[in-house]
């Protein structure tokens, strides 16, 4: 019986084998072997449609065929095949010729395919400015509205997708005194994310904190008299994004989505760090000062003192 069975599983493997080489499938999905599905997909994707992608292949397992070799090969009708190769012609995705008094067709070699798309992307790229500009000029911005303190905390996770640099004006004391977690939650996994802060603050005790810790924060901060410059809010500048987030009376949270917003933005931004700056050279920095520490004096005994009798 072991023999038996041994023998049947090698005619088995010859079968397949046999069957393969002979150019017949084995398994086959919507007419094509799944060795090739890959490929149709891909085609598809590139434009190609179900059954162009269909006859591009028989066409290349073929080499060359007749509409009937191909109608059977892709499993189309033989009038529509004739129909679509003749489209097919006009979009350069095969040739024609005349062989033994019948019409034949082959597909074009895929890398003059490849060619053929790589210079349309090409070309996509040199227009791609002009379309940039058309698309800016006439889309609206999209702004997005949060409420609550999860709300505010959804702005900040916002701000964690940035590809460019966050521009900051910040009041450190007011997030921190809502968001307790705020450096825990937020800043470790923004430096996490290699992602550097620029920030405008005012100078007060926790301004002053939040600067002492920059280089570990990954951010440079830049600090204002809080007597001059208050306010209440934060705004995050970052790609095309402005993020606003408000922290008087109710807790609320704006994304603006526009790219002309966003370099307005960051133009104001580049002026009031250019303005810190200055103010930093002229006005000396407010630190905290600590106030020296007064030990008391150690209490005599007098009945430890030598007699002076």
């Amino acid at each position: 019986m072991g023999d038996y069975f041994l023998g049947m599983a090698c005619f088995f493997v010859y079968a397949v084998l046999n069957m393969e080489v002979s150019g017949i499938s084995t398994t086959t999905l919507n007419g094509l072997t799944t060795t090739i599905m890959v490929s149709y997909d891909i085609l598809k994707k590139l434009g190609f449609s179900e059954k162009e992608a269909k006859l591009y292949l028989a066409c290349l397992e073929l080499g060359t065929g007749t509409v009937i070799e191909l109608s059977r090969k892709s499993g189309i009708s033989r009038g529509s095949t004739y129909d679509l190769l003749e489209e097919m012609l006009d979009k350069g995705y095969v040739s024609k010729l005349h062989k033994d008094k019948h019409m034949v067709f082959s597909g074009i070699n895929p890398e003059l395919l490849k060619k053929r798309y790589e210079d349309s992307l090409r070309d996509f790229e040199i227009a791609l400015p002009e379309l940039k500009g058309l698309y800016n000029k006439q889309s609206k911005p999209k702004v997005r509205y949060f409420e609550g303190l999860e709300g505010i905390k959804r702005v900040y996770q916002d701000t964690l997708t940035a590809t460019t640099e966050i521009l900051n004006y910040a009041n450190s004391k007011e997030i921190r005194t809502h968001w307790s977690t705020y450096d825990d939650d937020y800043v470790k996994l923004r430096v996490k994310k290699q992602i550097f802060l620029k920030g405008v603050a005012p100078d007060d005790d926790y301004g002053l904190k939040v600067k002492e810790e920059d280089r570990r924060a990954l951010r440079e901060t830049r600090l204002l008299s809080a007597n001059d410059f208050s306010f209440t809010n934060e705004i995050n500048i970052y790609d095309n994004k402005v993020a606003i987030t408000s922290f008087h009376e109710e807790l609320i949270g704006i994304i603006i989505e526009s790219q002309e917003i966003a370099d307005t933005q960051r133009d104001i931004f580049k002026m009031a760090w250019a303005f810190a700056a200055s103010k930093l050279q002229t006005d000396p920095p407010r630190v905290s000062i600590k106030q020296p520490e007064v030990k008391p004096k150690p209490k005599v005994n007098v009945f430890d003192q030598p007699s002076l009798l």
